[in-house]
């Protein structure tokens, strides 16, 4: 049995970050797809800590909130940067790519009619704090943060990949960006993990207009 198991919705959502940080360290997880209706009408919810999934296992410890669990695995393989300096920039890194998604989440659950077009408006300033990280270190050369990827790059290169699909070339105007998406999806893990079933088949989100 895979000594990891997320329980979520059949969507990318809150899980596809993670998702690519255990393919790309060449880790196996077991995959427990819970419908709308399954969670409305089971007692799965009010067993859940905080009454929403993610639910993640590795082995006997049970943790909830993604975030959260990005740290976790972030610890468990290495990839929380070289120092604590780095570890601090990375946690920064990850409250900002939180931020963004916070912003996309409210747009597609909540106003994609009618506010669409200003977030793409808007969408170049919600990126650039990325780009100009990308640039103090090494050049954009590099990962987000040191010379060794972490977890805020998943969690970042998740939201960059999903943008790409609510608003194709909005990376045109972010060449380092563009880069970095490319540079990252093409590690052969990854490569291959984005181009695998399980990925591609499920929709970004749970509302499905991406």
């Amino acid at each position: 049995m895979p000594p990891y198991t997320i329980v979520y919705f059949p969507v990318r959502g809150r899980c596809e970050a993670m998702r690519m940080l255990l393919a790309d360290q060449g880790q196996s997880w077991k995959e427990e797809v819970v419908t709308k209706d399954s969670w409305m009408q089971s007692p799965l919810k009010a067993s859940c800590l905080y009454g929403q999934l993610p639910k993640f296992q590795d082995g006997d410890l049970t943790l909830y909130q993604s975030n959260a669990i990005l740290r976790h695995l972030g610890r468990t393989f290495g990839l929380y940067g070289k120092d604590q300096r780095e570890a601090a920039l990375v946690d920064m890194v990850n409250d900002g790519v939180e931020d963004v998604r916070r912003h996309c989440s409210q747009l597609i659950h909540h106003s994609y009619e009618g506010g669409k077009a200003r977030y793409v408006q808007e969408l170049p300033g919600y990126l650039k704090p990325f780009e100009t990280l990308l640039i103090q270190n090494q050049g954009g050369q590099a990962f987000i943060v040191g010379d060794q990827i972490s977890f805020a790059d998943y969690n970042l290169l998740d939201l960059l990949l999903n943008h790409q699909v609510l608003a194709p070339g909005c990376l045109d105007s972010h060449p380092l960006l563009l880069a970095y998406v490319t540079r990252l999806s093409a590690r052969p893990k990854l490569k291959a993990y984005l181009a695998s079933p399980e990925h591609v088949n499920r929709p970004v989100h749970g509302a499905q207009k991406i």
